[in-house]
């Protein structure tokens, strides 16, 4: 363990401190050297580096930016500007479109604000789109963009434009604002089918900024890529081509990202000028407390005790979860822990999707005063919303990518100050391959975003929209998008009667939108649906919460302990068909966890391929997903202990989407001698190891691909005519997202090399029978060691060839 100097006291720490009295010590150095004391916290600990400090590469000014720009940025006593600032700078005013990929912090705003105030400051009636992924972002951006423009003494407003604006306040954004802050649902379906209306806008647009380029990734991304060649199109049509700034965190890939998203080619800044403080990283693997069975001491419990010795040191530190319910177990835990230390409940606080808009703000405002010591938040607070400095960020479980470990680490040390990031892994098998060989975490490459945006099914729906804003005529494309192409999806639209051709001038045919309905109103571009519940205190009738509609069938069921602001609620009614959930506070000593059934059947197969041996086929298609919360179990605070289950009585969640898969012939299961149940144990173990092997090996986070075991007996005809019925499980991979985006095509790409790295993990994993690391632990009891889920995952494997 690193020994960590005294480092000198500023006049914010001294304020902290003495703000601080339950803790004797004080600062990120004693709690170090505390650590580093204790040979039960050393032995845990799988990586402990220190990344230094960098210092800052600075630039002059920009002679070229405009007299009013450069008094603005004197007025905030900047004097010079970062390399890679002035370097964004340069290529655009050249004319090119720029991404600009850089650390967390390292002032990417003011790369793509620079040339916007320029064009504002030189054109009076120029005009600006900033799109950001979240409202909380486009409001956290607003005062200060806002303040900018003032003190250059331009007269272009920034104004928000999102549901919550009122109908004055939109009004103005259409006529007066210079520069409109909105999100990509609010352009899809707010403004691009009224471009009539924003004439003047678009006929003067310069410049479209696309903040948290990373974020656009999956379904969200490729629907966002055929909403710019829908914005781009419109500019055309009203005589316009606005420059497109991209502002990114580190991904492996950001100017090819930002091309697929924009449809030209894009110029890259990637070196950062900004300094950098000095960064203590580790990874902590919680104890080993059976090493039969592969368990591990709570990694949540583990991460909540290493968070609380920080803030009692007055450390203020972040805890990241990987859900909801994690997070509000997490902050019961945290603040339980230090009431015996007199650290006020409303010190450590909860940030995540669900709250109510007003309940953020009043915590972004006071995590940036620093009344808030600690905060434990979902991946909500992984984007650049500004809440100050913090010293500490605590990851409860691996994120899934590199990309978002490194995004949530940036959170600390904001301010160029010494910073302490922990990454503490589950039993999970990614995250103890990750403990196994830490030093991926500092040296493996960042993942690529990647994107879908010809998606068939997105594609069409975006061109529905496109139709609807303006008419398509022969031989047009669409963005990057070929004319034949669309030439095909316009007829197919044609014989649906959803558009219509006419003759248009010189004889060319002009296909004009044909029916009543509003386009952009059927497509949600990120889930299946536009309806939130809302969560309604039963006693007040107050709205305290909303919620999305898949997350509603896991946490909202009747009976139901919904967890907010480490408070627990009883789900008394769920009003299914008007989106209300009505709550009432209650005090038990448990929580909730859903329980869901998944059913997988095939409607389309594209394509397949024999393995190796034993007469396998891994097939790729489309598939049929059916998930039902079929009950839930009552898990008992700190304990874990799984006190009661109950029933849940909820219609099916159904979608279409892409899957790999294998199905098992019944010859290799008759090779294996072992019971049926323990055979189908090591199936499912098996589908775990190609799900975690899968994610490292394609660099994609986990949660964007489930797996479904399909062990229903299979029905067919045999030789002599007669019904034979086989017992012939089959494996699934699919992509999460309705209607994927290729990552079950890729799988099954790579299907020989994911079954051989399947079989290399449990020849090297330690445990006898099954662990969370790899298959995960046997269900019942082992009586004979071929008789056991790690030997059944590999025999199967062995069968197949591997």
């Amino acid at each position: 363990m690193y020994s960590v100097g005294a480092m000198a006291e500023s006049s914010v720490a001294f304020e902290r401190r003495q703000a601080a009295p339950w803790s004797r010590e004080y600062g990120l150095p004693s709690v170090l050297a505390r650590w580093a004391s204790s040979p039960a916290f050393v032995k845990n600990v799988a990586l402990d580096v220190e990344q230094p400090a960098t210092p800052a590469a600075y630039a002059e000014i920009p002679k070229a930016l405009s007299p009013a720009v450069r008094y603005a940025l004197k007025a905030r006593q900047i004097e010079k500007v970062y390399t890679h600032q002035a370097r964004a700078f340069e290529l655009a005013a050249s004319g090119q479109d720029v991404v600009v990929a850089t650390p967390t912090a390292s002032g990417k705003s003011l790369c793509y604000n620079l040339p916007v105030l320029d064009a504002l400051a030189r054109k009076s009636d120029a005009r600006a789109l900033y799109l950001f992924p979240t409202k909380a972002l486009s409001r956290d951006q607003e005062s200060s963009l806002a303040a900018f423009l003032r003190d250059a003494g331009l007269s272009h407003g920034a104004i928000t434009f999102d549901g919550d604006t009122p109908g004055d306040a939109r009004r103005a954004a259409r006529d007066r604002s210079g520069v409109l802050i909105t999100n990509p649902d609010m352009l899809h379906a707010g403004i691009l089918p009224h471009h009539a209306g924003w004439a003047r806008f678009f006929a003067n647009l310069t410049h479209v900024v696309i903040d948290e380029l990373h974020t656009y990734r999956g379904v969200f991304g490729s629907h966002l890529a055929n909403v710019m060649r829908r914005l781009l199109r419109i500019a055309a049509f009203h005589g316009a081509r606005p420059q497109v700034l991209f502002s990114s965190a580190t991904i492996g890939n950001p100017a090819e990202h930002a091309k697929r998203l924009v449809g030209r080619d894009v110029a890259l800044v990637d070196e950062s000028g900004a300094p950098t403080g000095k960064r203590r990283v580790m990874i902590y693997n919680p104890a080993l407390l059976d090493p039969t069975l592969g368990i591990r001491e709570s990694y949540l419990k583990c991460a909540v005790r290493i968070a609380a010795d920080l803030i009692r040191a007055g450390v203020s530190t972040m805890v990241f979860g990987q859900s909801r319910n994690n997070v509000e177990v997490m902050l019961k835990y945290l603040r339980d822990r230090l009431a015996p230390d007199r650290i006020s409940r409303d010190a450590i606080v909860a940030y995540r999707g669900g709250y109510l808009p007003k309940e953020r703000r009043r915590i972004e405002a006071a995590l940036r005063d620093g009344s808030i010591r600690g905060v434990v938040a979902t991946n909500a607070l992984e984007l650049g919303i500004d809440i100050g400095a913090l010293d500490a960020v605590v990851c409860a479980g691996f994120p899934g990518t590199m990309a978002a470990t490194w995004q949530r680490f940036g959170r600390g040390g904001r301010r160029s100050a010494e910073s302490l990031a922990v990454l503490v892994t589950s039993s999970a098998p990614l995250d103890q391959f990750i403990a196994r060989a830490p030093e991926h975490l500092v040296s493996a490459a960042i993942e690529e975003a990647r994107v879908d945006p010809d998606n068939v099914e997105i594609l069409v729906q975006h061109l529905k929209c496109a139709a609807f804003e303006l008419p398509f005529e022969a031989g047009e494309g669409f963005g990057d998008v070929e004319p034949s192409s669309v030439a095909d999806a316009l007829t197919f639209l044609e014989e649906h009667k959803v558009v219509h051709p006419v003759p248009g001038r010189g004889g060319r045919t002009v296909y004009h939108w044909a029916t009543d309905a509003y386009p952009a109103n059927e497509v949600s571009l990120r889930s299946p649906s536009w309806n939130n519940f809302v969560i309604i205190d039963a006693e007040s009738q107050h709205t305290i919460a909303e919620m999305d509609f898949r997350s509603t069938h896991t946490m909202l069921h009747e009976q139901a302990i919904y967890q907010h602001d480490g408070r627990q609620h009883q789900v008394e009614y769920l009003d299914y068909a008007n989106h209300k959930a009505y709550v009432r506070r209650v005090e038990p000593d448990y929580y909730t966890t859903a329980l869901t059934r998944t059913r997988v059947s095939v409607l389309d197969e594209y394509e397949s391929a024999p393995l190796p041996e034993g007469g396998v086929i891994a097939g790729l298609g489309e598939v049929d997903v059916v998930e039902k919360v079929v009950g839930f179990k009552k898990i008992k605070f700190h304990t874990h202990e799984n006190v009661g289950y109950g029933d849940v009585n909820l219609p099916e969640i159904e979608k279409a989407t892409t899957a790999f898969w294998i199905t098992i012939p019944e010859v290799i299961l008759n090779a294996i001698e072992a019971p049926r149940a323990v055979v189908n144990e090591g199936l499912v173990g098996l589908l775990a190891v190609m799900h975690s092997v899968g994610a490292v090996g394609l660099m994609m986070d986990p949660r964007d691909v489930s797996r479904a075991l399909v062990d229903e007996p299979g029905v067919g005809v045999d030789d002599a005519g007669k019904v034979d019925r086989r017992f012939e499980p089959t494996l699934y991979l699919y992509d999460t997202v309705p209607g994927g985006v290729g990552l079950a095509a890729r799988l099954f790409e790579v299907r020989v090399g994911l079954l051989g790295r399947a079989a290399r993990l449990l020849d090297a994993c330690a445990c006898a029978h099954g662990c969370p690391s790899c298959t995960g632990p046997m269900i019942g009891e082992v009586h004979e060691p071929h008789f056991t889920k790690k030997h059944v995952a590999r025999r199967v494997l062995t069968l197949m060839g591997f």
